[in-house]
This record gives C-alpha cells, sequence and structure tokens, in this order.
C-alpha cells in the first residue's frame, strides 16, 4: 500500500461519477424514509465505497435500509457472517429461500466493500471474512436442503441405523480461509459409508446424498432476478465431470490411492470441512493424508508441478493472459507454488507445514527454516499486495476475473482506492512485486537448471559404455578416474543390478538422464575414484525410491554435495546409503540450524513423534533413530566442513544422546505403565547415569554408551497399579531391560546406540539396575580406584531429577573424600599403565590417539587421578565431568601453571579432532607419527612427569604386582 501522507485527487470525470452516485443513493434513502447521520464521517466512507465498487453501489440504491442506524452499525461491526447466518430464518418455499439467501449474501458482501476500503479491516481480516460468509451460506442451505429432502426420502442412515450427513469439503481459497470477494467456491460433497433413508419413500445413499447435492448447489448457483449466492465448482471431485457428485469414504480413499494424481494432492493440501458433518470430515482428511503427505521427503513433487505450471502457461498462452494477476507470470498462482512445493515436499516428515491458506503456510516454512527469510517477506509482501488488488479488481463489479480492467476511469479508481496517485504508481508497483515473484518462482522450479542440465557428452559416453558392457579401465582413467579398473567394473555392473532392471520406465528414464550428471559430479571431487564408487552403492540402495532419484535429478547443489562428501567421508556416505533419507539432510536449507542444546533436541524429538499418524513403540523407535541419525549426520558434515571444531562436536553429540536417552525412557516407562501401571510416589524413581565419553561430554560419532541404571529404593517393595501388577524392584529391572533393548534394537533405520554397562556395582557380575543405596554403600565400601576415575566422569542424563540430585551428592561425597595422594597417583599410574600394556596399538610408524603416550587416555588419567588427590580440599572441581572444563577448574586451583594448562588444552583437542577424523574416514584412531603429533604427545608426557604421574616403567612393574 502506498504511504502518501495526502490523499490522492480524483480527476473530474471520476469526482462527477462518485457524486451522482452518492446523489442516488441519498435518494434511494429519502424515498425508503431511511435517515442517515453523518456523525461519524459516514457521508466520506460511503463515497469511498462507490470509488471502489459498482457492486456496492447497485446493493445500496436496491437495500438502502443497509445504511440505516441499526444497517451501519453491522457495517461497522467486526463480527462475520455467521453471528447473522445463525438467526437467519429460511422460507420452506424454495424460491423465496434463494432470494432470502440471496440478499443476505448481497448485504454481507456490501459489509465487505465497505470495511475493506475504509480500513477497517486488512487483507487478511477481509478474506477470513469473505470465507466466513460463504461457509454460513454453505450451512444455512445444506439445513434447508437436508430439511426439505428428509420431508421426502428419510433420513439416511448407515447399516447399523446411526444417521449420516454430508461432508460438504472446501477446497482452494475456501479451504484456506482466504476466499476472494466473488470467487467460485470448489466443493467436494461427500458421506461416510452406504446405507439407505428411513422415510416412507426410501433411497440409497448413494443417491440420497447425490440429490442433497444437486439441491444445495441448485440453492446458491442458479440464477434468478436476485442473481446468485456463489459460483460452486465440482470439478475437483474424483474424475471430475464424469465422477458422482458425492462418494462414500471408502470409494474416495481407493481412488486417491489408486487413480490420485499430483495435482489433486496440491488441492488437497487447502481442503477442509466447511459444512455438514465436520467431524466425519476431519475423520476423511485423517484417512487421505497418506495420500497427500508421504511418508519420505517427496521430491518427485517437482514433477507433478511443473506438468501443473506447464498446463496454466499453455492457457495463458492461448487466451492471452499474461496480464493475469493469479495465473500470469508473477502473480499468486506462482507464490502458493512455491510455499506448496515445500508442504508437499517435507509436510509429511514436519507437521508444521500441514495448515492451510498460503501466509500461515508461509510463515511456517519460514519459521522451520525451508525458506529463507528474504525470499519468505519477498513473497509475502508480493502476495498481500496481489490479493489486495486483486480483491478490488473483483469488488468493483462483483466479477469473477483475475485481469486489470482496460479502460482508464477503472485503473484510476483502483489506483485511488489503493492510495497510489495515479494507476501508473501502481504499475511500477504491480511490474516490480511480479518480476521478483517471477524470479523466485524460477529459481524454485527448476534450481541452477535443474533438469534442463545438459551433462558432457563425454559422460553420457561413459554411461552408455557402462550400458553396453564395453567401458574399460583405461577409458575410466582417460576420463579422470585413476585407477580406473574398479570404477569400470562398478560402474558396468549398475545397469545389471537387479534393483536397476526392475526400475519403472518414469524412474529408468530419470536414472539415463542422472548417471551421466553423478559421473560428472565425482570427477569435478576431492577423491573422484572413492566417490562414484560409492554414489554407484548409492544409487543401487535408491534404485525403487523414485523421491531420492528425484531429489538427485532435480538439485545440481545436491548432486555436487553427494559428490563432495562422498568423497571426503566413508562414514557420512555409508550412513547415506544406509539410510538415504539423510540425502535430505545434505541439501537441508537449515543445515547451519542444527539444534545444539539438550532441551531443544528432545524438544524436537517430541514435534517430530507428533508427526506420526500411528502411536506405536516401533514406529517410534524408528522415528527417533532417523532423527538421531539426521542430527548426527549434520554434526559431521559441520565438522567435515569446518563449521565445528572437535570438543563442540563432541559435546554436541553428547547432548543427542542424552536427548534419545531420554526419549527412549520416556517410550519404556509409558509401556511400562500400560502394562503394569504406576509406582506410587512422584515422579519416575529412575536415573541414567552417563559414563565415559557421554558422561564427559566427548561423545564420537560411532561411540557405543557407558550407562547405568539406579532407582529410588524406597519404592523396591511398592507394587505398580496396573492389570498386571509387579514389585518395585521388577518393575525397574523391566523399564531398564526395555531401554537397553530399544537402544540396540534394529529398525528400518538401524540401531540408536550399542550399549555397555558394564560399569555398574559388581559390573557384568551385578544387576542391571541398582538402588540408591546399593549403589552409594558400593561406591563407599567396595569401589576399586579405577571405579571411582570412571565415577569422576558420571553425570545424570536421563530420568527423575530427583533421584538424579541423589546420585549427583552420592559422587560429591564418594569422590571428595580426602586420599593420600602418593597411593592415589601410584595406582592410578598402575591402571594407566596396565591398560597402555594390554590397549595400545602405538608401533614404530604410527600413534594411538586414544591409548598412546601422551594421548588422550594420559590426559583423562591425569585429571582423575588429580581430581581423586585434591576434591576434598577444591570441591569446585566435582561440578564438571568434562575433560576442557577440568582443565580450567584446575588452572584456577592452582593444580597447574598456565603453560600446563594450555600445553593440555592443545592436545586434547588436536587429539580430539584427529580422532574424529579418523571415525568420518573409517579408519581405526591411529595416525602416522609426524613431526607435529611426535611433539604433541611429548608435550603431554612432560606435563605429565611435572605433575608427579608415573606411566611409564615402573608404573608397569607396579602394575604386575597388583
Amino acid at each position: 500500500m502506498n504511504e502518501s501522507s495526502a490523499a490522492p485527487r480524483e480527476s473530474a470525470e471520476l469526482r462527477a461519477l462518485i457524486d451522482q452516485r452518492y446523489a442516488d443513493v441519498m435518494a434511494a434513502c429519502r424515498a425508503a424514509r431511511i435517515p442517515l447521520h453523518d456523525d461519524a464521517g459516514v457521508a466520506e466512507r460511503v463515497r469511498r465505497t462507490l470509488l471502489a465498487s459498482d457492486f456496492a453501489y447497485d446493493i445500496l440504491r436496491r437495500q438502502p435500509e443497509l445504511l440505516a442506524p441499526a444497517g451501519l452499525e453491522k457495517l461497522r461491526a467486526n463480527t462475520d457472517a455467521s453471528t447473522r447466518g445463525a438467526t437467519l430464518e429460511l422460507p420452506a418455499d424454495e424460491e423465496r429461500c434463494m432470494a432470502v439467501l440471496r440478499r443476505f449474501r448481497h448485504a454481507e458482501a456490501v459489509r465487505l466493500v465497505f470495511r475493506d476500503v475504509n480500513g477497517l479491516d486488512d487483507i487478511d481480516e477481509t478474506l477470513a471474512s469473505t470465507s466466513a460468509l460463504y461457509e454460513t451460506l454453505l450451512a444455512v442451505g445444506l439445513r434447508w436442503s437436508e430439511n426439505a429432502m428428509h420431508a421426502r426420502y428419510g433420513i439416511p442412515r448407515d447399516p447399523g441405523g446411526k444417521e449420516q450427513r454430508m461432508v460438504v469439503l472446501g477446497f482452494g481459497k475456501l479451504g484456506g480461509n482466504e476466499l476472494n470477494f466473488s470467487s467460485d467456491i470448489d466443493l467436494v460433497l461427500a458421506y461416510a459409508s452406504g446405507g439407505d433413508t428411513d422415510g416412507t419413500r426410501p433411497l440409497d445413499n448413494g443417491e440420497y446424498f447425490v440429490r442433497e447435492g444437486r439441491q444445495l448447489v441448485r440453492l446458491l448457483a442458479e440464477p434468478t432476478v436476485d442473481g446468485i449466492c456463489a459460483r460452486v465448482d465440482l470439478r475437483l471431485r474424483p474424475f471430475g465431470n464424469a465422477g458422482r457428485l458425492a462418494l462414500p469414504f471408502s470409494a474416495m480413499e481407493q481412488y486417491y490411492q489408486r487413480e490420485g494424481r499430483d495435482w489433486e494432492r496440491y488441492a488437497w493440501i487447502k481442503a477442509r470441512p466447511v459444512a455438514g458433518d465436520r467431524t466425519a470430515g476431519r475423520e476423511l482428511q485423517d484417512m487421505l493424508r497418506p495420500f497427500v503427505y508421504r511418508r519420505y521427503l517427496d521430491y518427485t513433487a517437482f514433477a507433478g508441478l511443473r506438468e501443473m505450471k506447464a498446463l496454466i502457461d499453455a492457457e495463458v498462452a492461448r487466451k492471452d493472459l499474461a496480464g493475469n494477476l493469479k495465473l500470469g507470470p508473477g502473480g499468486i498462482r506462482e507464490i502458493e507454488f512455491v510455499v506448496q512445493l515445500t508442504q508437499m515436499i517435507r509436510g509429511g516428515r514436519d507437521p508444521a507445514l500441514r495448515v492451510r491458506g498460503l501466509l500461515p503456510a508461509l510463515r511456517a516454512c519460514e519459521s522451520r527454516g525451508y525458506i529463507p527469510k528474504a525470499r519468505a517477506k519477498l513473497l509475502r509482501d508480493a502476495y498481500i499486495f496481489l490479493r489486495r488488488l486483486e480483491n478490488r479488481v473483483q469488488m468493483l463489479r462483483d466479477a469473477q476475473t483475475h485481469d486489470i480492467p482496460d479502460d482508464a476511469l477503472s485503473r484510476e479508481r483502483l489506483a485511488l482506492g489503493l492510495h497510489y496517485a495515479s494507476w501508473d504508481a501502481l504499475a511500477v508497483e504491480l511490474a516490480k512485486h511480479r518480476t521478483a515473484v517471477s524470479a523466485e518462482f524460477a529459481a524454485v522450479l527448476v534450481p541452477q537448471a535443474g533438469q534442463t542440465a545438459t551433462a558432457p557428452a563425454a559422460d553420457i559416453e561413459l554411461w552408455q559404455a557402462a550400458r553396453d558392457e564395453s567401458l574399460t579401465a583405461g577409458t575410466m582413467e582417460a576420463s579422470g578416474f585413476i585407477p580406473g579398473a574398479e570404477a569400470a567394473d562398478e560402474l558396468g555392473k549398475l545397469p545389471r543390478a537387479g534393483s536397476v532392471r526392475s526400475m519403472s520406465a518414469r524412474s529408468a528414464e530419470r536414472l539415463e538422464r542422472l548417471m551421466p550428471q553423478l559421473i560428472g559430479a565425482a570427477r569435478a571431487s576431492a577423491s573422484p575414484v572413492p566417490s562414484l564408487l560409492r554414489m554407484v552403492r548409492l544409487v543401487q540402495a535408491v534404485a525403487r525410491r523414485s523421491s531420492y532419484l528425484a531429489l538427485l535429478d532435480e538439485q545440481p547443489s545436491a548432486r555436487r554435495r553427494v559428490a563432495s562428501v562422498f568423497a571426503e567421508s566413508a562414514f557420512l556416505a555409508e550412513r547415506v546409503i544406509a539410510q538415504p533419507l539423510l540425502l535430505d539432510d545434505v541439501l537441508d536449507p537449515r543445515i547451519d540450524q542444527i539444534p545444539l542444546k539438550r532441551a531443544d533436541i528432545s524438544a524436537e524429538i517430541v514435534r517430530s513423534l507428533g508427526t506420526l499418524d500411528e502411536r506405536d513403540a516401533e514406529r517410534e523407535l524408528e522415528r527417533i533413530n532417523e532423527f538421531r541419525s539426521s542430527i548426527a549426520f549434520r554434526l559431521g558434515l559441520a565438522f567435515s566442513d569446518g563449521r565445528a571444531d572437535a570438543p563442540a562436536t563432541a559435546r554436541r553429540l553428547a547432548g543427542l544422546a542424552e536427548a534419545v536417552i531420554g526419549a527412549v525412557l520416556a517410550l519404556a516407562a509409558r509401556e511400562m505403565t500400560a502394562q503394569h501401571g504406576r509406582l506410587p510416589g512422584d515422579g519416575l524413581g529412575f536415573a541414567v547415569l552417563g559414563y565415559g565419553s557421554l558422561g564427559g561430554e566427548e561423545l564420537g560419532f560411532a561411540s557405543d554408551l557407558d550407562l547405568v541404571f539406579v532407582y529410588d529404593g524406597k519404592r523396591a517393595n511398592a507394587t505398580s497399579d496396573g492389570p498386571r501388577p509387579v514389585d518395585g524392584t521388577r518393575w525397574y529391572q523391566r523399564l531398564a531391560q526395555r531401554v537397553m533393548h530399544w537402544l540396540g534394537a534394529q529398525t528400518h533405520a538401524g540401531s540408536l546406540y550399542d550399549v555397555d554397562t558394564r560399569l555398574r556395582p559388581d559390573g557384568s557380575k551385578g544387576l542391571l539396575v541398582a538402588s540408591v543405596d546399593a549403589f552409594e554403600a558400593y561406591q563407599r565400601d567396595r569401589a576399586w580406584t579405577w571405579e571411582h576415575q570412571a565415577l569422576q566422569r558420571a553425570r545424570f542424563v536421563a530420568g527423575d531429577a530427583a533421584v538424579g540430585a541423589m546420585l549427583d551428592a552420592v559422587r560429591k561425597e564418594i569422590l571428595g573424600a580426602p586420599r593420600d595422594k602418593a597411593r592415589v597417583f601410584a595406582e592410578v599410574g598402575a591402571m594407566r599403565s596396565r591398560w597402555r600394556a594390554e590397549r595400545d596399538r602405538s608401533d614404530a610408524a604410527r600413534v594411538d590417539l586414544k591409548q598412546g603416550k601422551g594421548a588422550l587416555i594420559d590426559i583423562e588419567f591425569v585429571l582423575q587421578g588429580l581430581v581423586l588427590a585434591h576434591a576434598a580440599g577444591h570441591p569446585g572441581l566435582l561440578e564438571t565431568t568434562a575433560n576442557s572444563v577440568l582443565i580450567d577448574e584446575m588452572r584456577a586451583a592452582g593444580l597447574f601453571s598456565q603453560a600446563q594448562a594450555d600445553t593440555l588444552h592443545v592436545a586434547h583437542a588436536d587429539l580430539l579432532q584427529m580422532g574424529l577424523t579418523c571415525t568420518l574416514d573409517l579408519r581405526p584412531r591411529v595416525a602416522a607419527r609426524t613431526p607435529q603429533l611426535e611433539q604433541l604427545c611429548a608435550a603431554v608426557q612432560r606435563v605429565i612427569g611435572e605433575l608427579g604421574f608415573d606411566f611409564g616403567e615402573s608404573a608397569a612393574a607396579e602394575a604386575k604386582a597388583v
């Protein structure tokens, strides 16, 4: 809207027209003895209404009572038509009923014009109020039709005798609650099930609802002396004009499963019940949701959108609609396509996108990070501008049009009504928005050439040679794949793979177009041969999944990114091959928006589980696994790209594991409660402790989880209150077993984590779950020094926070007890020497990054030994389990010099970095002895000696004695 401070002035011709029409309306008021008091600028508001709408002029002359005091109150009222429609009484006579409906619609439509042009409603409110008007007309019209039909044929019932009602589903702008002023209304009519009416002239339900539908359409759409109520379009129903007017739910489900087309999926995005049995309508929507929103990310939606756009473009060319506000280039439909494409692709996975209406859907796409903020603002501004202009074009003469009028006077009226100084000023703004929308639509529909990209002829020939079984190692090497033997062999096998030979014709066509592109992308990567070999395996894995082929086919940036990741990281490549769903994470526009805090990750898991249509343990575990894999993969990409360092990555992986454990524990507790009931008391009474790399917040990409399960012993002898009650000890034992099982269970998405519980009291000989008292007694009376070392890294990660607090107090009490420093150092040194002898894989040429001299475990043992020796005097050392934080705490406590702390910090970060890099390369955490690595490890060893630890020969002798 133009924000000009001065109101634009009309031409003499327009001023004369408004003056004459205002005089005509006043004359009609006087003839009807209706007083008009200009006590609140009524005259100016009426004149603005007449400026904007010939339709309003015609209705005000015919219904001057709309300007009576009571009428003006309705015009000013901010309640929509549903309030007044609820008390609307329709005569039993059909002709009189139609007259009442039309006069009601006219009065309400004038109210919409009056409020819009006088700034009483914004465009959102105008569109929503228009939608409410037509919903009201449908509701009262259906009620009248039902009464008339019931009187003739009785009430329709299902075979069990339950009353059946029509379900009226609104599509398009009506479904989106954003209806144009003079739009038609797209409807689909349905009913729940077959049966018969119960009257003296019974009808089959199918025939009954067809007749009721015809009656409803006649009431609203048949022209009379008063015009029509609504233009009704029923062509979106199954089989279009050739299909029955109303169908039972079973027939609709069968149609969409077997016959449903892409354009129908787009149409159903906005569908909602607008009249009749709305509860049944929502059940139908739930039934058809898998048709609209696919379980996996659906990049085949691009092809469907292209087909729809091609049909629209053909119509635009045939009918010369280039200036059409809806269908023309840069028009409303292109904005809708951009947003709906995102909904179609991702709505099956992300329920936040399953919203109707363009602006709410755009907000959802923006808030979820799928549409960048700048693009969202551009589309939003253009949409609001175009819809306001479109609505004013229709208000002008109540015509279902999306074309700008040709005559200068009408254009002047539009411009002045929208507060532009002239039509030329408005036209400049219109052109700006349309150009911007066209550019955005082209970028989304055919990103960076997309399907139109042509592979180099040489790569097409390579793929053809692979198909012809004539591909040789020499040919591959000449093309840049060195060595070429394995590449030629694997590429040659691909066309004959069973998954490829059984592809559909459409997928096979897509593969023919895609493979030369993948060959070129692999060649351009850092490691062409590994990249190509892994992509061949990926193609075999997804050959029967058209959506994933479509992703690679449609998105050139995805091809390049996949080739790069496959060249640089064997680990990430294997994850994608095993779980092709991760392909989306390669291209996800939200790649930099990874949830990093445990609370955020937990909230995302809850949201993700909320997308499931069926909440059963197996499906939920699969979804948790998919979510974990996605976040871990994105963390791997961030680390591989250098966007995150090793300590941050390890810490975030630990936070992810915590959130997953919490989700699995909640699921297990829910299942236990369903089977055995709850135990008395507040909270769950159960906690999970993370040890090792999880407890120390240094988790790797392939780390297992060291877990210990503890429960509140006060509930040991209590009995659960469910159908199969058990005592507390058994309840918690089964809960722990279920958590263990589910963390390691294989689903379609793989398993979550390998779990190790041997750090529990008495190790593998002890019970899987211990009471808090038993845990404390063991740590105080029977635990070895190495177990107290392990306890230093233990922390609460899931379960009942009250039990977690008890365990934290136990940990601090045990670790804070005074100890003999010399004995602690000797025992820590002895255990370190033993571990090194048993586990160090270092040799003359390589260093074990974890177990080698001066490596990560040496740093860990030094920190643990110092905690055990000094925590009694420095309790602040017990506030953290993370090594990097602990180094700073020890420097602050005077246990390290600044130089020693710096040495350990650098070594810890660098060794962690190298270790994670090895994991991403699927290599053991063993690195070549470079001068830099030797120097790093030697520096750590110097600090170890300066602090008084001995992890060498004398410690080894003591270790043997122990």
